[in-house]
This record gives C-alpha cells, structure tokens and sequence, in this order.
C-alpha cells in the first residue's frame, strides 16, 4: 500500500478541500481559545461550574474539538503522503524528522511566543510537544500492517482510561522528585508540570488517523456515507457511554441545579490527558464536518476561502498566532498607560487587573483572525511554488 506500486496514486480534490476546511476551521477556533486565555477577565477556569456561564463554557467547548482533529488529520495525512509517491522508508523518515523538528520548536520559538522571555524555569510541553512525539512513533508504526496500525490506535483510545487510578504521588523519592516509573507515567498518561500533554492517547489519535486515510480516497458518495455514519456512530457511543457514567473519562458527570446546567456537566469531559469520551465527543463531529465540507469544495465565499487559507499553512498560522496574540497584549497595555513588564510571562502571571468581559474577547479574535489571513495567503503562495522543496514538509 505505501511502495510506489501502490493502488492509491493520488487523492482525490474534494478530500484535499475537505480537510483543508476541516483543519482550517480548527486554526479560527484555537485562536479564539488562545485570545481568551490571554485576554479574559475570568481568573477561573471556564468548564469549572461553579463559576462559570454558558457563553464562557460554551466559548471554551467548542475549541475542544481543536487538538483530536488536528492530531487525527495529521496522522491522515501522513498516510496520504505515502499515496503521492513516497516509499514506506522515505515516509517514516520524513515522520520521524518532521516529529523532532516539532518537539525543538515547542522549547523555542512556540515557548518564546507563549511567555516573551527566556526563563526556561517557565517551560510547558503542549500540543506541538505532543505531535511531534506522536509523529516519530508513527514513523515506526507505518512499517506495520495498516490493521495493525488501527488496532494500535484504537487500543489507546478506549483502553488507555485504565490507568486514571495511577499517581504520580506513588513514585516519589523522598525529596520528591520523580522516580523513573513516575517520569514514564507522567510522560505517557499522567499530566504534570511541563508536561501537560502525556502521550498515550495522542499517539493513538494520530494512528486512527493514519489508518483512517483508505477512506478518503473512496468514491465520493461512498466516502460520504462513511464518514457520516461513522461520526453518528462515534457521537452515540460517547452519549451512551456518558450516561452510564462508569468508564471513559474519569470525572464523572452529575445533576445540577438547572438543565442547562446538567447538560454542561454531561459535556465537561477531561482533556488532559484525552479521555475516552473527550475524543469520542471530538472525532465524531470531526468526521460529520469532513462530509460536509466536501459540499463546500465550489463555494468561493469569504469563509471558504480564509479557512483554505489557514488549513494549507496550520504550522505557520500557529505559530505567528501566538506573536500576534501575545503582541496585542503589549499594544493594549502600552495604550493603556501600564507597565508593559509584567506581561512578558505566561497569561496566567498576568496582573489581576488585567482582562475583559467576552464580547471584546470575541472582538479581538475576529481582528486577529482577519490581521492573519493575508500573511498566511501570502505564505502559502510561497509554499504552493515550492511544493518540491525540502522544507515544505517543515513549516
């Protein structure tokens, strides 16, 4: 399936618009998480009920969907890679340079763009941290059958939940310091300071995608079919599973004073690390959103457009992002006669005084979203000329 006499020469086009609606639709909605954490006033935690609203909850839910689809078409990706003339050895080799290349820039320009400063004792290994690492044990799993491939994935999806009665408190040394089964915990499963992105389940999210990638190059009204009852089915299983309240995500819901409020509490799934449920609430809709979007391939609207844009340039959106975001911080503060000193750390040692109500939050990210979209054109005009180069891959 991966040599050069593979049946899957190419993919077809309203995959590749598809996806890139799909991953495009995902960058808009980061940086709208990404401008809350920097911009909101609320100093607690928008899933936390007891503080929280549904405008805030809801503002923060819907970016959930971000880190499992973008993770799950990456591995997709890869595999579609493989389709375009790439040997399983020159797959694996671009993954596994690709994946590093990653993990190195999350400790520096994607650390650099969070905290404006140099203080490594302010270090946290998120989402690109994760993807990189997911993409260098990828790179060793495409040398597998592709069943395998999605067993593996699916194996660490369902069963990974498991391990939510493990502490990292049990392997401590008496200084308290982490023991080597509590540094593999906490680097596979158990999240910690600067790991706040364990492993296991993003590996398998990146497997399912590279396994799911046959699909799309079915028939389009086949294609179309499968990914939509899949997705129903994804999403029945995270609601039944939900209701019986006993495995996949280890805080459990419960009735609150309000029906909306028991519905926040059904939704207020765990992220870190992805349980169970939170993928299958994320994935789900993601695979519905790909079939859909294939009806968008011949719209050229406004939005069409921007989230082709963003969807072809994910690596360079993300991480001009955070320099635009961080930024307009420094501008607002500046403006505002402040000391702008304070700000040159992670938004969570921002000042107390500092923040706003959601609706200038809603506004700033529109501002940031349309301030990017000529720059990521411009990026990905450049990259379409130089499709061939070697450091496409890269950036």
């Amino acid at each position: 399936m991966l040599t050069r006499n593979s049946p899957y020469t190419s993919a077809p086009s309203p995959y590749i618009v598809s996806v890139d609606l799909v991953r495009g639709l995902v960058m808009v909605l980061m940086a709208l998480d990404h401008v809350r954490w920097f911009f909101t006033d609320a100093n607690f935690s928008p899933t936390d009920l007891a503080h929280t609203d549904a405008a805030l909850f809801f503002t923060r839910w819907i970016t959930h969907f971000c880190a499992p689809a973008f993770v799950f078409l990456a591995g997709t990706s890869a595999f579609l890679s493989a389709t375009r003339g790439l040997t399983r050895p020159q797959l694996a080799r671009r993954l596994f340079t690709r994946g590093l290349w990653l993990v190195f820039l999350e400790v520096t320009a994607v650390r650099l763009g969070w905290v404006f400063n140099l203080d490594y004792s302010e270090l946290g290994l998120g989402v690109i941290w994760a993807l990189g690492w997911s993409m260098v044990v990828l790179a060793a799993l495409v040398y597998l059958p592709r069943w395998a491939i999605a067993s593996a994935g699916i194996g660490m999806i369902v069963a990974h939940n498991l391990l939510d009665g493990l502490q990292l408190d049990g392997f401590r040394s008496a200084d308290g310091s982490l023991e080597w089964q509590g540094w593999l915990l906490n680097v596979l499963h158990v999240p910690e300071s600067p790991i706040g992105y364990p492993l296991v389940p993003w590996i398998g999210v990146m497997a399912a995608g590279y396994a799911f990638g046959p699909i799309l190059l079915m028939p389009a009204h086949r294609r179309q079919q499968l990914l939509l009852s899949w997705g129903m089915a994804i999403i029945a299983a995270f609601i039944l599973l939900r209701l019986y309240n006993g495995y996949g995500d280890p805080a459990r819901w419960t009735p609150q004073e309000t029906a909306s409020f028991t519905l926040l509490s059904f939704l207020n799934t765990t992220k870190y690390p992805p349980s169970l449920l939170f993928l299958l609430m994320t994935l789900g809709p993601t695979l519905i959103l790909l079939a859909i979007f294939e009806r968008w391939q011949t719209r050229h609207d406004m939005l069409s457009r921007l989230l082709i844009v963003f969807g072809r340039v994910p690596l360079f959106f993300y991480l001009l992002h955070l320099y635009v975001i961080h930024g307009l911080v420094i501008v607002f503060v500046i403006a505002m006669n402040q000391d702008p000193y304070p700000f040159l750390a992670a938004f969570d040692a921002f000042p107390s005084w500092w923040g706003f109500h959601l609706p200038t939050v809603y506004l700033v990210w529109i501002g940031v979203t349309l301030l990017l979209y000529p720059v990521s054109r411009w990026f990905g005009a450049v990259k379409a000329r130089h499709k061939d180069s070697w450091w496409t891959p890269y950036i």
